[in-house]
């Protein structure tokens, strides 16, 4: 009589254990995010990072975090290959050649880009309030800006009439921030100096024409490749005795002069609760690239000190942080 009632009850146990441990697994299940960056770019997918914390994500509990970094540009395609083949959840690409190289890769896979120069005329998406296909994130606006760099140093040098554009045609904002800025030039009378980049061996050559040329500013147009060279670049700029107005603040906390652009890492922040609307079911398709809420004129003095520039106080009162 025991034996015949406890088969029945072994078998309904078994039963309604069956749909508990299926639940258990999939609660188990940890996403992965996979993370595609330039060397140079940890002190933003550190933002990054903040912003996953402030969502309560924990890496090494809740998530888990592939990173995979390189020097070199021309890499970014087989790193990005192989965070498709660990089939991660979600990849952010720090960059627009880092999204190009993910779409390239997968196109099933969501991409967030943290900030992308811009994101229609890069073909990732197809409209800014309705992307389309596996590609989302936050536009710089880098174009529109190029030209209020180019205003604010003209304001902060005004004698200046000649200004060299370093510019990173291999992997920087392509042409539509270049033209931007020339537009910008004509309008404030300013005869400008292409100064083309494409590897570190350039840099110095750039300075090398800028002096050849006799320019008395310098520019540089968003590039990844720059950025991830600042310090270099920096020393470069302090050596030639120079003004430079840099796209991104970081330049001035590693000893540039100024800059003026969004907070880069306010949008990778942000680009955090895209990663989390795509975890709890959200297509990238469907969610609308952002702009930057936040821009900021950062100006060094100690650097300005060092040079023997002073700023006019019509540039000194629309900084939003001057470093002493």
């Amino acid at each position: 009589m025991l034996r015949r009632g406890l088969l029945p009850a072994l078998f309904l146990l078994g039963f309604l254990a069956a749909p508990l441990a299926a639940t258990a697994q999939q609660a188990a299940k940890v996403p992965r995010i996979g993370i595609l960056g330039l060397r140079g770019q940890e002190p933003v997918i550190e933002a990054f990072r903040d912003g996953l914390r402030q969502l309560r994500y924990m890496e090494g509990q809740n998530i888990s975090i592939e990173y995979r970094w390189t020097t070199e540009m021309d890499r970014l395609p087989d790193l990005a290959a192989e965070l498709v083949r660990l089939q991660v959840d979600v990849i952010v690409a720090a960059g627009t050649r880092h999204a190009h190289a993910a779409k390239e890769a997968t196109s099933t896979i969501p991409i967030v880009v943290p900030v992308v120069t811009d994101a229609v005329v890069e073909s990732l998406v197809v409209s800014l309030a309705r992307p389309g296909g596996n590609v989302t994130g936050l536009s710089s606006m880098t174009p529109e800006l190029s030209g209020k760099r180019l205003e604010l140093l003209k304001q902060a040098f005004p004698r200046v009439s000649r200004v060299g554009v370093i510019w990173d045609s291999k992997g920087g904002g392509g042409p539509a921030e270049l033209e931007a800025t020339q537009g910008a030039a004509r309008a404030l009378g300013v005869q400008l100096q292409v100064l083309e980049v494409r590897g570190p061996a350039d840099l110095d050559k750039a300075f090398e024409a800028a002096r050849r040329h006799r320019v008395g500013a310098l520019i540089t147009l968003a590039s990844p490749f720059l950025f991830q060279n600042r310090a270099h670049l920096v020393v470069l700029a302090t050596a030639s005795r120079l003004p430079l107005m840099y796209y991104h603040r970081g330049f001035v906390d590693a000893g540039g002069l100024m800059s003026y652009g969004p907070n880069l890492p306010d949008m990778y922040r942000r680009a955090a609760t895209y990663v989390d609307k795509i975890l709890k079911g959200a297509k990238p398709a469907d969610l609308p690239v952002e702009q930057p809420m936040r821009f900021e004129l950062v100006i060094n003095m100690k650097t300005a000190k060092a040079l023997g520039f002073t700023f006019p106080p019509s540039i000194l009162v629309q900084a939003t942080e001057v470093i002493q």
